[in-house]
């Protein structure tokens, strides 16, 4: 791949997913033996990722801890949100400061990345330079292993990413994009959301549909039927 650079959502306090995560983050939650961070940080690194940061805040010492304990291949920087935790967008704002305006890698690591989606991540950096837009990573509801999904969005005949009211894909929690979506915001509290909907007012924002079965960690219900599920 060209884009080098990442970042992983390390922040939340995973609410859905307690008790477990009263004691330990929910990125070093275990699936099948492997935190869901090494994870994250494995496929990365079979994409040639070379930089990644993790943001983090809820028991942000343990993953900093593990992170030095592992010491993996590509460079690492846990950037920590003190004081008030700065939500998707506010997080990768202000996660990004390094890259300036390097395109990078956005990627939650709640969903279990396998080499499976290195095919499609690849497609997901093609249409970004085919465009010079903004792109995520979707994927049908029936092929969600979580049947809660509503649905986030549609897509359209030129690949462009669209609201509606019965919408047919779920966003993967893996996107493509620069600084430069942020425009004039400022490093605080928000959602990255607020930035898509200014995206797809302006057709800028372009999608990618995945052909994997979706395993997403949405709560610790499904955490324990996957943690007994061999997931290929």
């Amino acid at each position: 791949m060209k884009i080098k650079k990442a970042i992983i959502l390390g922040a939340g306090f995973g609410k859905r997913m307690r008790p477990i995560t009263k004691k330990i983050p929910k990125p070093l939650i275990k699936i099948r033996g492997i935190t869901l961070l090494e994870n994250s940080i494995n496929f990365l690194n079979s994409l040639g990722i070379n930089h990644i940061i993790i943001n983090s805040h809820h028991l942000h010492k343990d993953i900093i801890s593990f992170v030095k304990k592992k010491k993996f291949n590509p460079r690492i920087n846990v950037v920590v949100e003190k004081g008030k935790i700065l939500n998707t967008g506010g997080g990768i704002l202000n996660a990004s400061k390094k890259f300036k305006k390097k395109i990078f890698l956005v990627l939650n690591p709640d969903t279990i990345w396998g080499k499976k989606y290195k095919k499609e991540i690849k497609k997901l950096e093609k249409l970004y330079f085919q465009n010079k837009k903004p792109t995520m990573l979707l994927v049908p509801k029936n092929k969600s292993y979580d049947r809660s999904f509503k649905g986030d969005f549609n897509l359209n005949s030129k690949n462009q990413i669209l609201r509606e009211k019965n919408n047919k894909f779920i966003f993967t929690g893996a996107q493509i994009i620069s600084r430069l979506v942020f425009k004039k915001r400022k490093i605080r509290s928000f959602s990255i959301n607020k930035v898509w909907d200014d995206l797809i007012k302006n057709k800028e924002l372009f999608g990618v549909i995945s052909r994997q079965k979706f395993f997403h960690i949405n709560n610790y219900k499904i955490y324990k039927k996957l943690n007994k599920k061999i997931i290929d």
